[in-house]
C-alpha cells in the first residue's frame, strides 16, 4: 500500500493544481503567441517570468530539492506527486523553477558544491535569475556508454583547460544561460571510472562557442532549445571542479538517480493530459450517428489508457520511494524500469489521443503532438532503452542465481 503524503506535501499538491488550472494551462497560447511575435524566438515571452514572480510568491518554488534550506523539504515520493502536475505543460517546469537540467544542476551544487560555488551559481539558479547547461553526451561517440565519453579537461597550473564537442546541451540557446557543468577525462590512464570528471564552466568565457541548434521533431524548443556546444581550449579556474578529479561517475549517479523519477513523472502527467483530452473530444465530436465517446473502440482505448498510466505510476512511486530508504544506488533496478515504462506509456496513451483527434492531433492546435515529440525523445534521454534492460537483466540474475 502506498504512503499517504504528508499535510505539507498535499497542501503544496492542491496549491499546485490550483495554480495549473488558474494561470498555467490558460496562458499556454499566451506564451506560443508572444513567442511567436517576438523579434527572435530567442527571447523570454514575458509572461513566463510574470508567471514566476507568482508561483514565487505563493511558495510554489524550488520544490525538488529535499532540503528545508534550499526547497521545501519533499522526499522523492512527495515531490513525484507534484512532478506529474507540471508534466501535463510544457511550460510549467520553469514557471516552479523545476525545469531540467536546472534541476539537476542544483541538485549537484547542493551536494557537491563548494561554499564558493554554492554563492556564485547555486544561489541565482535557485533564484530563478539565471540557468545552466549540462554537457555530456557527444557525437562522435555512442554517449550511452559514457566510458567513451573523450573531453579533456587538463589541468594547468592554477587552471583548467577545457576540450571537448559535445551535444544536446539542453538549453544552451537560452539567453540567461550562465554555467555549464561539463564532463570530461581528466586522466585516461586511471581505472575506468575514475577518469571521468565534471567541472563548472561559465558559459561567456572564451572558447565556448555554440555551434548549432538542434530541432527535435521539427520542434525548436525555443526560447530554451538544445544545441551543439564546443569548448575550445576553455581555460577556467582550478576551483571550478566538481568534488574532485575522477569523480565524474559519483557525480553522475548522484544527479540521475532523482533526475530519471521526474522525467518519468512528468511523462505520466503528460498522459494524464492526453487523456483527459480525449475524453473531452470523444465526448464533443460525433461520427457515424452516434457520439465517439460511444463507440466500443474509443472506450476500448480509453481503457487501455487508463490502465497503462496506474501500472506506469505506481512503479515510478515505488521507484521513488525506494530511492528515499536505500538512496539511488539501491534502487537502480526500480529505476531502469521505470525508464522504460514511462515514456513508453506516455507515448501509447498520447498517439492513442492523436489518432482520435485525427488531423487536429498532429496540429499545433493542441498540445498533443508537442508532447508526443517530448516523450519519444524521453526515450534516448539519460540513457535508451537498451541500457536499462541490460541493467535490468544483470541485477535481477544477480539477484536469483
Amino acid at each position: 500500500m502506498l504512503k499517504k503524503l504528508s499535510a505539507n506535501a498535499q497542501n503544496l499538491r492542491e496549491d499546485l493544481l490550483e495554480f495549473m488550472d488558474k494561470h498555467v494551462y490558460p496562458n499556454e497560447s499566451v506564451f506560443e503567441e508572444q513567442l511567436n511575435n517576438q523579434e527572435s524566438r530567442w527571447m523570454i515571452p514575458p509572461i513566463i517570468e510574470e508567471l514566476k514572480e507568482k508561483a514565487k510568491a505563493q511558495g510554489l518554488w524550488n520544490l525538488f530539492l529535499p532540503d528545508t534550506e534550499y526547497g521545501k523539504g519533499l522526499s522523492n515520493f512527495e515531490y513525484a506527486h507534484l512532478c506529474e502536475i507540471m508534466g501535463r505543460s510544457l511550460i510549467a517546469p520553469e514557471i516552479f523553477n523545476c525545469n531540467a537540467p536546472d534541476t539537476g544542476n542544483m541538485e549537484v551544487l547542493v551536494k557537491y558544491g563548494t561554499e564558493e560555488q554554492k554563492k556564485q551559481w547555486l544561489q541565482p539558479l535557485l533564484e530563478g535569475k539565471i540557468r545552466s547547461v549540462f554537457s555530456m553526451t557527444e557525437p562522435d561517440v555512442a554517449s550511452s556508454d559514457a566510458t567513451n565519453i573523450q573531453s579533456s579537461i587538463v589541468r594547468d597550473g592554477d587552471h583548467y583547460i577545457v576540450n571537448a564537442k559535445k551535444w544536446w546541451s539542453t538549453g544552451a540557446l537560452d539567453p540567461r544561460v550562465k554555467i555549464a557543468i561539463v564532463m570530461g577525462k581528466t586522466d585516461p590512464n586511471e581505472a575506468t571510472y575514475k577518469q571521468q570528471s565534471m567541472i563548472l564552466v561559465p558559459f561567456d568565457a572564451p572558447g565556448v562557442e555554440v555551434k548549432r541548434h538542434l530541432p527535435v521533431f521539427g520542434y525548436d524548443h525555443a526560447p530554451n532549445g538544445h544545441a551543439e556546444v564546443h569548448y575550445n581550449n576553455v581555460r577556467v579556474p582550478a576551483s571550478n571542479m566538481l568534488l574532485g578529479e575522477g569523480r565524474g561517475f559519483e557525480i553522475a549517479q548522484g544527479r540521475l538517480g532523482p533526475g530519471r523519477i521526474h522525467h518519468c513523472m512528468r511523462a505520466i502527467g503528460a498522459a494524464e493530459r492526453a487523456l483527459e483530452l480525449m475524453i473531452q473530444r470523444a465526448n464533443s465530436r460525433e461520427a457515424f450517428h452516434s457520439k465517439l465517446v460511444d463507440k466500443e473502440t474509443v472506450r476500448a482505448e480509453i481503457a487501455e489508457s487508463r490502465l497503462e498510466i496506474e501500472q506506469a505510476r505506481l512503479l515510478t512511486l515505488h521507484a521513488a520511494n525506494k530511492i528515499d530508504e536505500v538512496g539511488a544506488k539501491g534502487a537502480r533496478k526500480e529505476i531502469a524500469m521505470i525508464k522504460i515504462a514511462a515514456p513508453r506509456v506516455s507515448i501509447n496513451v498520447i498517439d492513442r489521443a492523436i489518432q482520435l483527434f485525427g488531423g487536429a492531433g498532429v496540429s499545433s492546435d493542441f498540445p498533443l503532438a508537442e508532447h508526443f515529440a517530448n516523450a519519444r525523445t524521453l526515450r534516448l534521454v539519460d540513457g535508451p532503452d537498451a541500457v536499462h534492460l541490460r541493467d535490468i537483466a544483470r541485477i535481477e540474475l544477480k539477484e536469483q542465481l
